[in-house]
């Protein structure tokens, strides 16, 4: 399959370097030439410096209609105009394009008839995810597969919480009326799928998989009884005025950026949140918008510097949890325990381009956490009952790699917990976590016809 990337940014370069590693054909394009030479440098790909939207630029790519076009510039325009080339004169299979600018999104139809057959948005995704927490106290990550039949929920455990330090198989009693599953914990920043007699500690991260309404009576277990009611934002960006518009009427929200004029803007177009001209990283601004009392301190500028920086200070201020934008989990490593979750805006965009390109009947996979090899993958029984691997198939006969299990089957919209009696059917969504990424090519090939 032949691919063309327009724009060597953090996105374009990230999915030319994934394409490039699942053999794909894969050329890129971008007006740095810094940039196309270093990718040529250290990639097997087809590089060319020019304009994205320009027609000999995707001539020299060599789009045809066997290629698939992801714009993914830093300007929507460019991308609208770049699909539109695409299509109309070189009859691209399909294209992809990346909007900052959620509006667009509204009415694809209005740029032509089929134009754009997939648009991404880096900003909206992160704004949701943030949110999501937000809604959701104590818990990490959350993650949907099935369509949002299914949750996939991270919570850190703590000594007052019900389940600590008792056996994984007790929770059933805990919970009687509740299904949920746990197929993965981090313990000491290490994954491992445990079984019934793993017994839950101080400060896992354990992952469960559930319905979407059983979210919060599942993380009480786990930490007993959070809610968050204040909110600090720093960042008057796409992201960080998002959140606060979908926040101010149920949160109380501050928000910091450090430009004067966004911020005059931003105290016209927010209704009730606080706007504050100044840096994040003054601790005397801090003290006196009584950082100590801030449930959830959420860095999105796009700059990590400022976003780890601000919430380590924020944290050792009284920031009860801090939520930051960052893109290098390099960072992580000097600042460990001070930030609670992290989110890389690039890395959700390559996630959504990677699920839509699968050829085998994999609709999702999602990192479990930025600096670690697990992931967990949604796959679909779609062959028929003649060349299905899994159709008709016991739970416990199915050759799982090592460091694999199935969490979860959505069935019909319901949600069927594992055990060795399930068979499989048509239409089954397997929920599967893998201990290790490497892994994943082997689970792919139990989806595929054959």
């Amino acid at each position: 399959m032949k691919i063309a990337i327009l724009g060597a940014g953090r996105v374009g370069s990230s999915l030319a370097r994934n394409l490039s590693n699942n053999n794909y054909e894969v050329s890129i394009v971008d007006e740095s030439k810094s940039k196309i030479d270093l990718l040529q440098e250290k990639l097997d790909v087809g590089c060319v410096v020019g304009h994205a939207a320009h027609k000999d630029s995707l001539q020299k790519l060599g789009v045809d209609e066997d290629t698939i076009v992801i714009a993914v510039t830093s300007n929507d325009e460019v991308n609208i105009i770049a699909c539109q080339i695409a299509k109309k004169q070189f009859n691209a299979k399909k294209t992809i394009c990346r909007f900052r600018d959620t509006a667009y999104i509204d009415d694809l139809n209005i740029f032509g008839d089929g134009v754009i057959d997939m648009p991404i948005s880096p900003e909206y995704e992160v704004t949701s995810h943030l949110r999501e927490l937000i809604v959701h106290p104590g818990a990490n990550q959350i993650e949907e597969f099935a369509d949002g039949k299914v949750k996939l929920v991270s919570v850190k455990a703590k000594k007052q919480g019900k389940l600590v330090g008792r056996e994984l198989k007790n929770i059933k009693d805990d919970m009687p009326n509740i299904d949920a599953y746990v197929p993965m914990i981090y313990r000491k920043s290490k994954p491992f799928i445990p079984n019934g007699d793993t017994i839950i500690k101080d400060n896992d991260e354990v992952y469960f998989i559930t319905d979407a309404e059983n979210i919060d009576a599942i993380v009480d277990e786990f930490r007993q009884g959070e809610t968050f009611s204040r909110i600090m934002i720093v960042g008057g960006g796409k992201i960080g005025y998002s959140l606060a518009k979908e926040l101010e009427n149920n949160y109380k929200v501050k928000l910091i950026d450090s430009d004067h004029e966004k911020c005059e803007k931003l105290s016209r177009d927010l209704d009730k949140t606080i706007v504050l001209n100044g840096s994040a990283t003054d601790d005397g601004l801090l003290k006196s918008e009584n950082i100590d009392s801030i449930d959830v301190f959420c860095a999105l500028t796009n700059d990590d510097e400022t976003n780890v920086m601000s919430s380590l200070l924020a944290k050792k201020l009284g920031a009860k949890k801090t939520m930051i934008i960052l893109n290098n989990p390099s960072y992580l490593k000097l600042v460990p325990g001070f930030i609670d979750t992290y989110i890389a805006p690039y890395r959700l965009t390559v996630s959504s381009v990677l699920q839509d390109l699968r050829e085998s009947d994999v609709a999702q996979d999602v990192l479990l956490k930025m600096d670690s090899g697990a992931e967990a993958v949604e796959g679909i029984v779609h062959a028929n009952e003649h060349t299905s691997h899994l159709f008709g198939s016991s739970i416990e006969m199915i050759p799982m790699p090592e460091g694999a299990s199935i969490a979860a089957i959505v069935r019909h919209g319901e949600v069927i917990m594992p055990s060795k009696d399930v068979t499989l059917s048509l239409s089954d969504h397997l929920i599967v976590f893998l201990e290790d990424k490497n892994t994943l090519k082997e689970v792919e090939r139990l989806f595929k016809e054959g």
